[in-house]
């Protein structure tokens, strides 16, 4: 069974203010320094109500975006989980990004586009398609760095299927810690993969909370994996279900008019070893 990890479905919201939205920018971004960026991926996103973790800084070369799980904006139940048949909040819903001085807008929801465009019928790709893009307002962008906190990276827009017992990496942000950060940056291991290579199931220490979803996970290597998208009740109870980021934006690049829109790349080094004193799992 499994569970959404959006805090909407475990019954704790967070209250928005709507605010205007900018014009479109005209320049190539310039990347705030790590250190002091306030909007990052792991920074939380609030949709109306529902608060989740961002995943990657995405860009088109002129605008900039942040990632978020399609479940996030959803408006069904915390078991309903198909994004061929879950409903959801619409395209220009505003959202809420922590960092940012105005709201963000959801411009790509990979459940709507599965149902509205491409009346997706394969299984695995309903259960596990589960990307959402906002696009920030313009004049947020000088505040934005795309570095993975404590990690660093990611290294590449994508990675492929991780072997069985390989490493992962990935930063929650969840509501629920109260502000308490320590346990935000985990690690862990590669339990097994979806057939069709859409979904990994991880287990971490400490596991993805309510709150969690969306975060980003890299792999042993620091490249973009996935999105952190389910809490598993069985047969892998306390796993995480991630799902595959390189298949979910190739789906809306072929799907959607952001055909450019692409994960950038870290500003900051790749760094396993920066786990030194959080707990983790063996290898």
């Amino acid at each position: 069974m499994l569970r959404k990890l959006g805090v909407a479905a475990a019954g704790v919201v967070v209250a928005v203010t709507a605010l205007s939205i900018g014009e479109p920018a005209s320049a190539a971004p310039t990347w705030a320094p790590a250190a002091t960026a306030a909007v990052h991926p792991g920074v939380q996103t609030v949709t109306a109500g529902a608060q989740c973790t961002s995943n990657f800084v995405f860009s088109d070369g002129t605008d900039v975006y942040i990632g978020q799980a399609a479940h996030c904006s959803g408006t069904g139940g915390n078991t309903e989980t198909n994004g061929c048949d879950s409903g959801s909040l619409p395209l220009g819903t505003p959202v809420t990004v922590s960092g940012a001085s105005r709201p963000g807008t959801l411009v790509y929801n990979s459940w709507l586009t599965m149902q509205q465009v491409t009346h997706e019928t394969d299984a695995e790709t309903c259960q596990y398609n589960d990307l959402a893009i906002i696009k920030l307002d313009p004049a947020d962008y000088s505040k934005v760095n795309p570095s993975i906190p404590t990690w660093g990276g990611p290294t590449a827009t994508s990675a492929p299927t991780p072997a069985t017992g390989s490493a992962v990496y990935t930063y929650g942000n969840s509501s629920l810690r109260f502000g308490v950060t320590t346990l935000s940056p985990k690690q862990g291991t590669v339990v097994s993969n979806s057939p069709g290579g859409w979904s990994h199931d991880v287990y971490t220490a400490t596991p993805g909370i309510p709150g969690d979803s969306g975060s980003a996970f890299l792999d042993a290597n620091g490249r973009a994996l996935g999105v952190l998208s389910t809490v598993a009740i069985a047969p892998l109870a306390g796993s995480n279900g991630v799902g595959d980021v390189g298949k979910e934006v190739t789906y809306m690049r072929a799907h959607s008019s952001f055909t450019n829109l692409q994960i950038v790349l870290g500003t900051e080094t790749f760094n396993a070893n920066a786990s030194f004193g959080l707990p983790s799992l063996p290898i």
